[in-house]
């Protein structure tokens, strides 16, 4: 039976992805505030002495005072990683985006950029485009079913309604079934409201045909999307006592919380075991997760945390952690269980990724 955990803690993270290095490295760039980071190779941003471009072609970095390019794209980083992971859904992927993003803007003549946000939204928009057609191929040679990359997020994220509902697990779902460039497009302009022009120097298209991609996968999401925004207090509840009817074991508490047409989805990556293909509606959930906990030889604890901005769980088997399970809710009914154990898209889970709009 599983049981809660107060503190979702960090207890027995997972090795990073390999070959990036711990939390956040794989582009080399962390979040300025948590200290200094390697940017590339024998390039840094620190948190208290942002070093300087030292002028030469590579963009390379020396200690010193700031300059302005360095200055422009620690200003917008949050924005960039932001963008490239709602283009994605991965952030290791997001951060190698970062990383590429930082090596053509440090080559670029400032006196020329009237709009340093925007042209810095333009390259990672076209590196992420880049990157999404090559995540295609790994997506189809993925063992199970694929998830996006799970984030532990602060309260105000949560509190942001537009930001929240941009970068719910619900929402990225949907972003995956659009082309890449029907989901650049939507997302620049529904998530990030850009102009039509600025998104057509983005995606290299006219802005008329730009419209017409816009109409086109705003009805298709639309058709796809929750219905409305929910509460976060109604969201809350309702993994509250979803979590009290998995604690206790009771089948009547978990058919009562879920709807009818609840479909689980669980992504091991062929690392960790997780079903292969989704489970649709509710008798068949409540079944198959009593049933795998009913299994479970080892302690199994739960504990609420916040994912992409809204309500989650995390799970912690005899005392490592496990997984993390995203939910959609709708109508005050759990409607979507994401269930991510694939510990290569666990690993930003000890500290919160700080996401914006602006």
């Amino acid at each position: 039976m599983a049981t809660r955990s107060e503190a979702a803690g960090d207890q027995g993270r997972p090795a990073a992805r390999e070959g990036y290095g711990d939390m956040g490295d794989a582009s080399g760039f962390r979040d300025v505030n948590g200290g200094g980071e390697a940017l590339g190779e024998g390039k840094a941003i620190g948190g208290d002495g942002i070093t300087s471009r030292g002028g030469g072609s590579d963009g390379s970095l020396r200690t010193g005072g700031t300059d302005p390019a360095t200055e422009a794209f620690v200003a917008h980083r949050n924005l960039l990683f932001t963008v490239a992971y709602e283009m994605l859904g991965s952030a290791a992927d997001a951060e190698d985006v970062l990383q590429e993003t930082w090596l053509r803007w440090v080559k670029v003549d400032l006196a020329h950029v009237r709009d340093q946000r925007a042209y810095l939204v333009r390259i990672t928009t076209r590196q992420a485009l880049n990157r999404l057609r090559t995540m295609q191929r790994r997506k189809e040679a993925y063992v199970g079913q694929w998830l996006p990359e799970p984030l532990l997020t602060a309260p105000d994220v949560a509190e942001d309604v537009e930001l929240a509902e941009s970068v719910s697990m619900a929402m990225m779902l949907v972003l995956e079934t659009l082309s890449p460039t029907e989901r650049a497009v939507f997302v620049l302009r529904e998530a990030f409201d850009l102009g039509y022009d600025e998104i057509a120097a983005a995606v290299d298209k006219s802005p008329a045909a730009v419209r017409q991609i816009a109409h086109r996968a705003r009805r298709h999401v639309d058709a796809r999307r929750p219905r409305q925004p929910v509460a976060p207090g109604v969201a809350s509840a309702a993994v509250e006592s979803f979590l009290r009817a998995l604690e206790t074991g009771d089948p009547q508490g978990l058919l009562d919380v879920l709807a009818p047409d609840v479909v689980l989805v669980g992504d091991g990556g062929g690392i960790k075991q997780a079903a292969l293909r989704p489970i649709s509606g509710a008798d068949k959930v409540v079944r198959f997760m009593l049933g795998g906990i009913g299994k479970t030889k080892l302690p199994l604890t739960v504990a609420p945390t916040v994912v992409n901005g809204a309500p989650a769980l995390r799970v912690h088997l005899d005392g490592q952690f496990d997984g993390v399970m995203a939910v959609r809710v709708e109508d005050g009914r759990i409607s979507g269980l994401y269930y991510v154990r694939n510990p290569e898209k666990l690993t930003r889970f000890a500290s919160e990724t700080p996401l914006t709009l602006h």
